[in-house]
């Protein structure tokens, strides 16, 4: 039996794996190749290899200006999310008060808000602030759909710091702020970098809340950049493939750096959620 569920294991886990890599490696050879080569020869190599899809692309002012959208939106959100979720979870970690799993509670109800559910009324707010065509209608409402993941993760680390670390900073002269922003938040890295990945990789893949925020195309990021690219370039797939697997590249090179940390934050503190 337990070879059975072995090799049952093994054998989903490359289903899994291929599921994901096949489409990808589609992706990349695909951009290589033009149309007729897809067509004849869509699961096979380049050949030739046509670099210019790619080169094209590269080339192109609109794709650089996306793309820095795209960084500057999943940095800034990153960023306020991380900030006050880590200030929220410091409170709901370290601190007795009368509600306070009430209110933890309405934060972890959040994960059951879907965020299609708000888009409507979210575009009325957004419009009656004046914030429509403007970075801070992307920003804010993916920083408050991003807080109770964040502070779930980070107060579940906040948790498992022993008690006895605390006091001893106090003994030493350090006030609470001073523990929190000079002793905590350093050991608390592995957590920061898993929040800080899922908070980037889903601001960057995010498409409906850009879409209903940004007529302008000078904001738009690259998730609304690949469905004009694609609306342009209908009948040219290779070059469309070249521009998506371009687009999707830097989330992936993220996620393969932060690979280490994301899986440490999450099964820190596991114990003592």
């Amino acid at each position: 039996m337990r070879r059975v569920r072995s090799t049952a294991l093994h054998l989903t886990s490359i289903a899994v794996g291929a599921a994901i890599v096949v489409p990808i490696v589609f992706g990349v050879l695909g951009g290589f190749k033009d149309n007729g080569q897809l067509f004849n020869s869509p699961f096979g190599l380049p050949d030739p290899w046509i670099l210019g899809n790619y080169t094209d692309v590269l080339g192109s002012e609109m794709f650089w200006r996306q793309m820095g959208n795209s960084f500057g939106v999943a940095l800034a959100t990153t960023a306020l999310v991380v900030i006050v979720a880590a200030m929220a979870a410091f409170v709901f970690a370290r601190y007795s008060f009368p509600g306070r799993e009430g209110v933890f509670t309405l934060f972890a109800v959040g994960l059951m808000f879907p965020f299609a559910v708000a888009i409507l009324p979210l575009f009325v707010l957004l419009r009656s602030m004046g914030l429509l065509d403007n970075p801070l209608g992307v920003i804010l409402p993916q920083a408050a759909f991003g807080l109770p993941v964040t502070i779930i993760i980070l107060r579940s680390f906040f948790r498992s710091i022993p008690a006895e670390v605390e006091e001893s900073a106090v003994l030493d002269g350090c006030s609470p702020f001073g523990f929190f922003w000079r002793i905590l938040l350093p050991m608390a890295r592995p957590a920061i970098a898993t929040v800080s990945v899922l908070a980037i990789v889903g601001s960057w893949n995010n498409f409906l809340l850009p879409l209903i925020v940004f007529n302008d195309s000078e904001w738009w990021t690259l998730p609304l950049g690949v469905r004009q690219f694609q609306t342009q370039y209908s009948t040219d797939t290779a070059r469309v493939l070249a521009y998506v697997t371009l687009a999707m590249v830097p989330s992936l090179a993220f996620y393969a750096i932060a690979e280490r940390h994301l899986i440490s934050g999450l099964t820190s503190g596991l114990g003592k959620g």
